[in-house]
């Protein structure tokens, strides 16, 4: 893999406080580049992203974009750093089926961008997969995550601007945190990584700083996970997406308490209340 460039720039900046310029000194910021997906040749999606984990970034794509099935469609990937932005080469395991021309973003997409390239309202509300996971979480478990993924974000301690994405699981706590300046370029990262890792998907959850989209739930589904935590609040389509894909959301989610929205039965006071249902409020 390529020498990557720097995640963090320091930057020169006056400070205006109380009616006039009070300091001048530099100031951490997150670096961001653009980012081409190619597959056998041709470019399928620029994206602007944070210039790291790219590997995971351009499996991750892949798989939730659907423009593969698994990771073994993809057999080759290199990333090469053309001076302008960083390439993400891949070459594909033949698939007749496969048609790369129906949604390619030749154009470059905003930071983040989830739904760019896409031409038709059918492409923008295509259903979820269904998730089949059945473990179930205490709410200490959800906190504990929570906790997790703060401490482990070092770009945004360092920036205060970008988005974490984290995988939990009961057994190791937290496996995996990718961060972005876009959110969902954050949560490829996190596909591609534990695609790559061959991670479990069914006995963790989903851990997200930021808001939830109905394309934010639409990943999710593809990665697997029966749970998405997430700090920020959802949009109604995306809660209309996670009750279709049996994903139980959780979100607004604060040291004390947090708020669910569909499929509650997989967050619990404690694991041997699982089966006693939910108490009345």
């Amino acid at each position: 893999m390529t020498d990557l460039p720097p995640t963090v720039l320091r930057l020169p900046r006056a400070v205006w406080r109380g009616g006039a310029f009070v300091e001048t000194a530099d100031r951490a910021v997150p670096a961001e580049t653009p980012v081409a997906l190619v597959y056998d040749g041709g470019t399928q999606a620029v994206m602007m992203a944070s210039p790291a984990d790219i590997e995971d970034f351009a499996v991750g794509f892949s798989l939730t974009e659907g423009i593969v099935g698994s990771l073994a469609e993809i057999e080759s990937l290199e990333v090469v750093d053309q001076g302008i932005g960083l390439e993400a080469r891949m070459w594909l395991a033949k698939n007749p089926a496969r048609d790369l021309g129906a949604r390619r973003r030749a154009l470059a997409g905003p930071t983040g961008c989830g739904l760019c390239g896409v031409d038709s309202l059918a492409q923008a509300v295509k259903p979820a997969r269904v998730v089949a996971s059945d473990a179930v979480f205490t709410a200490a478990e959800v906190h504990e995550a929570l906790e997790a993924l703060s401490r482990a974000q070092s770009l945004n301690f360092a920036t205060r601007a970008v988005h974490g994405a984290a995988f939990w699981g009961p057994a190791d706590g937290l496996v995996a945190v990718r961060e972005d300046v876009g959110r969902h370029n954050a949560l490829d990262k996190l596909a591609g990584h534990l695609a790559r890792t061959g991670r479990d998907v069914a006995t963790g959850f989903i851990v997200l700083s930021s808001r939830v989209s109905v394309e934010m739930i639409q990943k999710s589904a593809v990665i697997g996970a029966g749970l998405v935590v997430a700090v920020s609040a959802p949009t109604a389509l995306g809660v209309r997406m996670a009750e279709e894909a049996g994903i139980t959301l959780a979100a607004i989610a604060r040291g004390d308490g947090f708020e669910v929205f569909t499929h509650p039965h997989r967050i619990v006071a404690d694991k041997a209340s699982q089966n006693a249902g939910l108490r009345k409020v």
